[in-house]
């Protein structure tokens, strides 16, 4: 498994990291054995960047990493864990807090889900428009020299707010949302990551499944699979997109790849800056995308990736109306 710098942190991780989320809410009925099985196999194939967050499972993400961690592979890994959203124990969404103290008691409460003495690296998961961002990098940079937590980054926001937060404490890395058909980043934050020598975390990278080509009719979402309320996955932009996704699977075939793969390939290929995080629960898949980490696209492959999924035309917006 290839590796890539985060940022100026001296930490290498894997080219691609395992996104946790899945295993414990939004695509359906999960295993947490079979979730707990998938992650040791991705650490025995050289996989050692897992993302996870307070609020993926409201906490239950958190435990089942941790859970794993406790079975003796805390030194092989880098665990990378988000606050900010608000979540009731039934579910529901709050909103999201930046506060201070906020941040303090969320950073505790992680620690002990995940069984740790400190967290490699901390997300601001959105950002709290009531709260300066100066007045929350500055209670993570807290943490920071209290030992609780390594490094820092923020997630999904504008290059300003980037820059100011960095002035506060150096930031590791970003994350957003990076795919063929969501490219709006490489034209506005990633220049500003580069500038400031942070990692980009490239979030559904897949297109939450759907440029893997998988999903051919809506009725194919299980009961419990937020994507059947996705704005990109309803009504007459899933007939709209899935078109270009079946230009995408007719390349993949030519190429002797899946259309997953092609899409990964094309997310590590614009620059080794840039960590995707795929996630998924199956053995099949997991091994899909590591063999992506292999392909080599030319950059007329590269062209006509962008030509196959003309991110313009993509019917629905990137982000539904709640926050995960």
């Amino acid at each position: 498994m290839r590796q890539r710098a985060l940022g100026k942190s001296g930490m290498k991780v894997s080219c691609i990291g395992l996104g946790c989320l899945g295993m414990s809410e939004y695509y359906g009925a999960s295993d947490d054995k079979a979730s707990e099985r998938l992650i040791q196999r991705a650490i025995d194939l050289g996989i050692n960047f897992f993302d996870t967050a307070d609020s993926f499972g409201v906490g239950h993400n958190e435990m089942l990493l941790g859970h794993v961690l406790r079975g003796g592979v805390r030194d092989k890994v880098v665990v990378s864990t988000k606050f900010g959203l608000m979540r009731r124990t039934d579910g529901a969404y709050l909103g999201v807090n930046g506060h201070p103290d906020y941040v303090r008691s969320s950073c505790d409460m992680s620690l002990r889900r995940l069984g740790l003495d400190h967290i490699d690296l901390y997300l601001q998961h959105r950002l709290d428009p009531h709260v300066p961002i100066e007045d929350t990098v500055g209670a993570m940079a807290a943490l920071v020299k209290a030992g609780k937590v390594r490094f820092l980054g923020l997630s999904e926001v504008s290059p300003e707010i980037l820059q100011r937060g960095n002035k506060i404490h150096p930031l590791t890395v970003l994350q957003a949302e990076l795919s063929l058909w969501s490219r709006e980043a490489l034209d506005t934050t990633v220049e500003t990551t580069r500038q400031l020598g942070m990692a980009f975390i490239a979030s559904s990278p897949l297109g939450r499944g759907f440029l893997t080509g998988q999903f051919t009719s809506r009725n194919q979402f299980l009961p419990g699979d937020y994507r059947s309320r996705h704005p990109r996955m309803t009504g007459g932009n899933f007939d709209a997109n899935r078109r270009h996704v079946e230009n995408l699977e007719r390349m993949a075939m030519s190429h002797g790849h899946t259309a997953a793969q092609l899409a990964l390939a094309w997310v590590l290929r614009q620059g080794d800056d840039i960590i995707p995080i795929p996630g998924t629960r199956r053995e099949y898949y997991l091994m899909e995308n590591i063999a992506a980490t292999r392909i080599n696209l030319s950059p007329a492959d590269l062209r006509e990736l962008s030509d196959v999924i003309p991110h313009q035309e993509i019917q629905g917006s990137q982000h539904d109306d709640w926050m995960h």
